[in-house]
């Protein structure tokens, strides 16, 4: 590549290159979770348990559907880092040009459906009465705002694959201190309840978008996209669907089992929902390293199979998972401990039940943070190889896990199945991946030595 810009992760020692490239993404991953929690904090302390829980009985049904989105942009992403690791800026802009003409089309498409369905979604979920219209208008503004989850993803992603991870970085930490701010200005000065925070999330995302699309224009040169290669190409989408769709599937397939939790769940009342909604949001913001880890894995192996250096997966898997194993039990034993005092960030401190609930899920959730982290590790490392489609069965295990947990033991036992649902479903992902992580590896071995041979 001639743009000193590019980072390349093909040469050089793997724990140095991932950690460096897993740091800022980490740190960014941090901070996009951190204005989402503040979201629901904000909602919670200011406009009570009732708010908290209509907000948190989309998470669910919010995560199958954007996503989708996010999975698709990071499937796109994978034949840019592939192109990049072989050297071939014709075929990198080949495919960011017909990503942008397909997440353009999947965007428009995509807030039609759910923005016409959403009212029906949330009563085949048997969304509780008392936060039913609070819910509505939460996620109905979330998903107008698809659009521009494809503007922030796919321009995150493709400049992840460059080898960039502090950008998206930098933008992130701007749109999280604005989403803020947002949210304030809409709940406490406008009085614009739960559809506030959703506004501040979507115009948040937004500016992060367009800050990154002005970033990548004037950085990259490489980038500059000719008339020519702007004409959409039925090869190229074709690569790009194959990698993108079974992605976006995966997180949809991995949160149908999340829907028919979250049903269970809703079931239990609102208070039990508003429990797991508290616990949900502190145990996404301690996995964030784990997420980092995923799409560092997605890069480092889509450049360096492009590059033939199968080896250096492997020897990156074992980086990653040294790194995870490490924060895993340290993480364990911040929440076992702290579980209580985190959950007040969430609810007044007179919730007793409420905190008690969501520190006995922390609890479950933690202590099998370690099979998670390597369900994040190896399977994006699969996806980033180009095996995407297999990586969707990954994704079936977790839904039939939480399925089966949410349909018969969360009704039996109540709501401490559903805290054992999470960390079920991560052990069954883990028995499959493991052995088709070697299955990959094996074939594009044999693969490289018939070509040598030929």
């Amino acid at each position: 590549m001639k743009s000193n810009a590019i980072k390349n992760m093909t040469v050089g020692s793997p724990m140095k290159l991932i950690m460096n490239f897993w740091l800022p993404l980490f740190i960014g991953m941090l901070f996009q979770q951190f204005y989402n929690m503040m979201d629901t904090m904000i909602v919670g302390r200011t406009l009570g348990p009732k708010a908290l829980a209509a907000v948190g009985g989309t998470g669910s049904i919010n995560f199958m559907i954007i996503g989708f989105c996010m999975g698709v942009c990071n499937g796109f992403a994978i034949p840019v880092a592939q192109s990049v690791g072989a050297k071939d800026e014709s075929s990198l802009r080949k495919y960011v040009a017909n990503s942008v003409w397909l997440s353009s089309v999947f965007a428009v498409i995509s807030t039609i459906v759910v923005c016409f369905l959403c009212r029906n979604i949330l009563i085949w979920m048997d969304t509780p009465s008392d936060i039913f219209e609070g819910s509505y208008e939460y996620i109905f503004v979330i998903f107008l705002g698809i659009p521009v989850v494809y503007l922030y993803n796919l321009l995150s992603g493709i400049l992840r694959s460059l080898g960039d991870s502090k950008t998206p970085l930098y933008f992130l930490v701007i749109s999280s201190l604005l989403n803020i701010v947002l949210d304030l200005i809409a709940i406490l000065v406008f009085n614009m309840g739960v559809s506030g925070a959703a506004w501040a999330t979507v115009i948040s995302q937004a500016i992060s978008g367009v800050l990154c699309l002005f970033y990548i224009a004037k950085r990259y040169p490489v980038l500059k996209i000719s008339k020519e290669e702007w004409r959409p190409n039925f090869w190229f989408m074709q690569k790009l669907c194959m990698m993108g769709i079974p992605m976006g599937l995966q997180y949809s397939i991995t949160a149908i089992g999340s829907v028919v939790l979250q049903t269970a769940v809703n079931s239990l009342g609102s208070m039990s929902v508003a429990a797991v909604t508290a616990g949900n949001k502190i145990s996404s913001l301690f996995c964030c390293p784990f997420d980092a880890m995923g799409s560092t894995m997605a890069t480092y192996a889509g450049q360096n199979r492009g590059a033939g250096k199968l080896d250096r997966v492997t020897d990156g898997i074992k980086t990653c998972s040294l790194i995870a194993l490490i924060y895993s039990v340290i993480a364990c034993v911040v929440l076992i401990i702290f579980g209580e005092e985190l959950s007040l960030l969430f609810v007044d401190g007179k919730e007793i039940a409420i905190i008690k609930d969501a520190a006995i899920l922390l609890k479950w959730l933690s202590i099998f943070y370690f099979p998670l982290a390597l369900v994040n590790i190896i399977r994006f490392a699969i996806q980033g190889l180009g095996f995407g489609t297999l990586a969707i069965f990954a994704g079936v295990f977790e839904m039939i896990a939480r399925s089966i947990v949410g349909f018969i033991f969360v009704p039996m036992f109540g709501y401490i199945a559903a805290c054992f649902a999470s960390p079920v479903a991560w052990i069954m992902a883990d028995i499959f991946l493991i052995p088709a992580y070697f299955f990959v590896i094996r074939k594009l071995k044999r693969e490289s030595a018939n070509i040598m041979v030929q």
